[in-house]
This record gives structure tokens, C-alpha cells and sequence, in this order.
């Protein structure tokens, strides 16, 4: 079993919203303390991948739900699994299901030293990150988000960003950035026209200052696409600016992955007070 390299910062137990998650006591255990679980309904356990096995893991569930379910090209050198040359510089968040220890959530994380020595974030290649340069030094990339179908009740997504906050504040990073992606495909249609109405719609309430605004390399065509339509964003760009996350710009097309991607910011700061307290205890 292979050893990941030493992460970029120290780990540390997270702290997770109270009744919904229960860390694993092995996790505990090796920094020293292993209190009683507390389990209130199905459990979930969340950890950062240790072994590349773990990433193996996290890797086949992207597969599955990028390329088989929602029908990604992807370029990878692992049959069955998403693998890109980012991912041997991150850190990898898991959530397990804690009866069978699948893997049924993930994140990535590209701390700041990361993409120095990678030579940028996947989010450069998507768009022209300039005016961002002054945030990059306590900049976290948030990427290839995704749960198992069987699992999208909302409960590994909060485990997860409960995972992510502890992480940003432990290690002194408030500034989170991503790629938040909208489907193509609606009704059986390929269209970017959902993606435009979405845009219009955010871009009048959710815009960030011109000082953060961003380009994309690969513009989707917004302003020649129908962007009346009265449609909702997917349930993660609604999270996250639940979360006080702003649209950094316009989205650029992923012809990969079939997707609109809108550029986001998310800040430690600008967390609403209820959501603080949820996740920070603060």
C-alpha cells in the first residue's frame, strides 16, 4: 500500500456538525483521544485519503458519476477511474458510509503551496484568475466534487463542508475558489441555454466586485443563447451561495464534461453567523 506524500499542512480531527456525521475512532485515536460515537441516525465517517488507495477510491467514484452517469469524456490514464495531473498535489476529503465504508462523497483540495509547485489551479485553465493574484497566498481550490446517487440528501455535503471549514481555519486560509458546473443536458436536450438563464439570473444578485471578476478562456455564448428560461441552479451552487459565495463572472463551457462552469469565491468571513456556528462554533 503505497504512502501518500506528507500533506501540505498538518491534519487534525475535524470538527462535524453534532448528530448527523461521527469522525472514526481510528482517526481519533492517532492523535490521541477517541471519545464514544455518537450516532443519531445512518452514520457517515469522514477522513482525508492517507494511502493512494484512498484516492483509488475517491477517483472511481468520480468515474462513476462524471463519466457513467452524467456522461464525461475523460483523459484518464486509469481505466474506470478520473485521474488528472492535479491530483497527486491535493488533499483529498472522504465521506464513508459507516456500514460498509464506501466511499460515497469527496472533495479535492489545492492548498496555495500545492499550486506553486503544480504551476497553477485547475480553475487557470478555465479562466484567466489576474485579478485574483492578491488572494492566492491564503487561497484554497475546492474541484471535483461529487456524491453517490444514493446519498444526495444533503447530509454528506454538510459532513464535507464541516470537514473544509475546520481545515480552512486551522491552517489560517480564508479565500475558497471553484469551478461550480450546470449540466448541459436538460430534458433530453444538449442546451446551453439553461446554463445562460442561470447566469442572468445570478449575475443581478450574486455578482462579486469588479476587483474579483474573472474571464473564461472558453466562453459559453451566453448572449446568443435563450436566457428567459425560469430554471433553478443545481442544488450545490444554491449551497454554496447560501454559504455567502459570490460568481466571480461568466461561465466558460467544458466541452469534456459537457458543463457551464461558473467561477466561485467563497470566503471564511463572509460565512452568515447561523452557518458559523454550525460549522466553526464561533
Amino acid at each position: 500500500m503505497k504512502e501518500l506524500p506528507s500533506p501540505t499542512f498538518p491534519l487534525s480531527p475535524v470538527s462535524l456538525p453534532r448528530g448527523l456525521v461521527q469522525q472514526s475512532v481510528s482517526h481519533f485515536q492517532k492523535f490521541g483521544h477517541a471519545p464514544a460515537p455518537q450516532i443519531e441516525r445512518a452514520g457517515l465517517v469522514v477522513s482525508w485519503a492517507q494511502h493512494a488507495d484512498e484516492v483509488r477510491q475517491a477517483q472511481r467514484l468520480r468515474f462513476a458519476v462524471f463519466a457513467q452517469e452524467m456522461g464525461a469524456r475523460l483523459d484518464t490514464t486509469v481505466p474506470g477511474h478520473d485521474v488528472d495531473l492535479f491530483d497527486n498535489y491535493c488533499e483529498h476529503l472522504l465521506v464513508r458510509d459507516e456500514l460498509t465504508l464506501e466511499v460515497v462523497g469527496t472533495y479535492r483540495l489545492l492548498t496555495p503551496a500545492q499550486a506553486r509547485r503544480v504551476g497553477s489551479t485547475y480553475s487557470d485553465l478555465e479562466f484567466d484568475l489576474t485579478r485574483l493574484r492578491s488572494l492566492r497566498e491564503r487561497m484554497v481550490e475546492l474541484g471535483r466534487s461529487c456524491v453517490h446517487p444514493d446519498y444526495r440528501h444533503g447530509g454528506v455535503i454538510m459532513a464535507l463542508w464541516g470537514a473544509l471549514a475546520e481545515f480552512m481555519v486551522r491552517n489560517k486560509l480564508d479565500t475558497m475558489i471553484g469551478c461550480a458546473s450546470i449540466p448541459m443536458l436538460h430534458n433530453g436536450i444538449v442546451s446551453g441555454d439553461v446554463a445562460a438563464s442561470i447566469w442572468h439570473q445570478l449575475k443581478a444578485t450574486h455578482l462579486a466586485p469588479i476587483e474579483h471578476q474573472v474571464h473564461p478562456r472558453l466562453p459559453l455564448p451566453v448572449d446568443q443563447l435563450d436566457h428567459s428560461l425560469s430554471v433553478e441552479p443545481p442544488a450545490l451552487i444554491k449551497g454554496y451561495l447560501r454559504l455567502g459565495a459570490k460568481i466571480l463572472g461568466a461561465p466558460a463551457w467544458d466541452p469534456d464534461f459537457n458543463t457551464a462552469d461558473l467561477p466561485m469565491l467563497m470566503r471564511i468571513n463572509d460565512l452568515p453567523l447561523r452557518y458559523r456556528k454550525h460549522f466553526l462554533g464561533a
